[in-house]
């Protein structure tokens, strides 16, 4: 029985959820408020003059082939980190939630990753894949492949994805290891009785029962990928060689920051936060269209 919780003073509610609601107003609300007021608006460099110009900021950005190449890159990444992080983390707690022996060892082991900060971990992967100081990018150039991130743009997207790939394993793991310990034994066992393989056990009652994990992950995953690999790159590649590993997020950052255009970095993020909202809107939509079947 659902217990009801009634309040005496009908203010207290309002006071309770108050804090909280301050707070997303001064540092969400406002700043998002102010980004958009902000695209549709031109100023010169030193801020002296400011001009109105309605949306000839999203124009400009959305007919600016450089714009269309780094949208697809950042869609790429995102696929691939999304890929490469959840798939390593479904591997890994597979083989956690098998463990007999030292178990707890291994899902801390694993999970401390997590804590390392997306700048941190794009200086480590860094400093591991560096052609002239790095133990992994002197140990590939010594074996014959001619590894330099900073020359070749393949190498640099591959080192960026990897590294941000990296970063969200853990998280990845802590869920799908909650998720593999949620399932009954009884219909593993079951199925293990009627000759089913370990695969075939997986792929037909494991996977399926982990889908509203998967499609929350994913989601998460995709955001990630758009966003908060900022840090991963700007440590790593800096969007070089070139602009190869600039993606949405780091162009906001090189046209308002580096290239002084507030307008249209503004704009840019915009349109930024429409495709990432459009995109979870979608696949939840997806996700209730499979619920329903």
């Amino acid at each position: 029985m659902a217990v009801q919780v009634v309040f005496r003073n009908r203010f207290l509610p309002y006071l309770l959820v108050a804090p909280q609601a301050a707070v997303t107003l001064v540092f969400f609300f406002w700043p998002a408020a102010q980004g958009m007021r902000q695209s549709l608006l031109r100023e010169d460099a030193f801020g002296l003059s400011t001009e109105f110009v309605g949306l000839d900021n999203y124009v400009e950005a959305l007919t600016d082939p450089r714009y269309l190449d780094t949208f697809l890159r950042s869609v790429a990444m995102s696929a691939l980190v999304a890929f490469l992080s959840m798939s390593t983390a479904l591997l890994l707690a597979a083989m956690a939630d098998r463990a007999v022996r030292g178990g707890r060892a291994y899902r801390t082991l694993l999970i401390w990753p997590y804590a390392v900060a997306p700048a941190l971990a794009g200086v480590l992967w860094f400093l591991m894949f560096n052609p002239t100081i790095g133990v992994v990018g002197v140990g590939l150039n010594r074996m014959g492949i001619a590894w330099n991130p900073y020359l070749d743009g393949a190498q640099a997207f591959v080192l960026v994805t990897v590294a941000a790939s990296w970063k969200q394993v853990s998280y990845n793991f802590v869920f799908f290891l909650a998720g593999l310990q949620a399932i009954p034994a009884a219909l593993i066992e079951a199925a293990a009785i009627d000759g089913a393989s370990p695969f075939r056990r997986f792929w037909t009652i494991v996977f399926p029962l982990l889908a509203p994990t998967s499609f929350f992950l994913l989601v998460v995953n995709v955001v990630y990928a758009f966003f908060e690999t900022f840090a991963v790159i700007h440590a790593t590649t800096q969007g070089g060689p070139g602009g190869a590993t600039e993606t949405l997020v780091y162009k906001v950052f090189n046209d308002g920051f580096i290239g002084l255009d507030l307008g249209g970095s503004a704009a840019q993020s915009a349109v930024l936060m429409a495709i990432v909202a459009a995109l979870t809107v979608a696949q939840f939509r997806l996700l209730d269209r499979k619920a329903g079947a």
